[in-house]
């Protein structure tokens, strides 16, 4: 009689408790697996909450614990990226200069929550081909097309200058500006090649006049030469 009831009660009622215990550590699992997230190496993550918005604290490296469904993570890449543009623009002179400008850029860590609300997670997008486009037309106007060759650096450091500048504006970091290419309009390039050439034909031109007036110093000296031979052998003669 004891052996039929207890089969009675595990074939009925301890099933079902059974089976309510394995769908509450499912849900237990599952709830604790949506509570955690982990931020990677070189990433930094925010929190986006449905109650308060964006909140102000930045999560560096690891386990991080939320709120599912309430909150949600936001995660940036910190390390340095590049970021290349090429722009076409006039210099001082009026001759197009086509310019090759990279960045190596990162969001300033400290403001991520500031950087989402005005920019989103595409911020390089946003921002960076504005800033550089302007920075180099502003810069290039200053010059010369000559002086784009000759004083590069000082165009160089002018770039990075202005740029940093406005790179802080937006919180965004640049460890790195080069300029990477520059190059002028067919005109303008036609134009120095044959000033080379006219340049080239000039020298040569010298040259070849300085040696003409070499031989004919030295037809001179010869000449001198054999006349005071010919006085002293007609001296011993006489």
């Amino acid at each position: 009689m004891a052996k039929q009831v207890v089969e009675q009660f595990v074939g009925g009622s301890g099933m079902s408790t059974a089976l309510k215990l394995i769908g509450s550590a499912t849900l237990l699992g599952v709830g604790i697996n949506q509570s955690m997230y982990t931020v990677q190496g070189g990433h930094r993550g925010i929190i986006f909450s449905r109650i308060s918005g964006i909140q102000n604290r930045t999560y560096t490296e690891g386990l991080h614990f939320r709120l599912p469904w309430f909150q949600y993570p936001i995660i940036y890449d910190i390390r340095a990226r590049p970021k290349r543009i090429q722009s076409p623009t006039g210099s001082k002179d009026l001759q197009m200069v086509n310019i090759g400008l990279r960045v190596l850029h990162r969001p300033d860590m400290r403001h991520l929550p500031s950087v989402y609300r005005n920019l989103g997670k595409d911020y390089d997008d946003r921002v960076l081909p504005s800033i550089m486009n302007e920075v180099l037309k502003s810069v290039v106007a200053q010059f010369n097309a000559s002086q784009l060759i000759t004083q590069r650096a000082k165009v160089s450091a002018l770039v990075r200058e202005q740029l940093l500048q406005r790179a802080q504006d937006f919180n965004i970091i640049l460890d790195d500006v080069s300029i990477t290419d520059l190059s002028f309009g067919r005109e303008y390039t036609a134009a120095v090649e044959s000033k080379q050439v006219a340049q080239q034909e000039a020298q040569r031109a010298q040259f070849l006049v300085e040696k003409a007036k070499q031989e004919k110093q030295e037809k001179v000296v010869k000449a001198e030469g054999e006349s005071k031979a010919a006085t002293l052998i007609s001296f011993y003669v006489l």
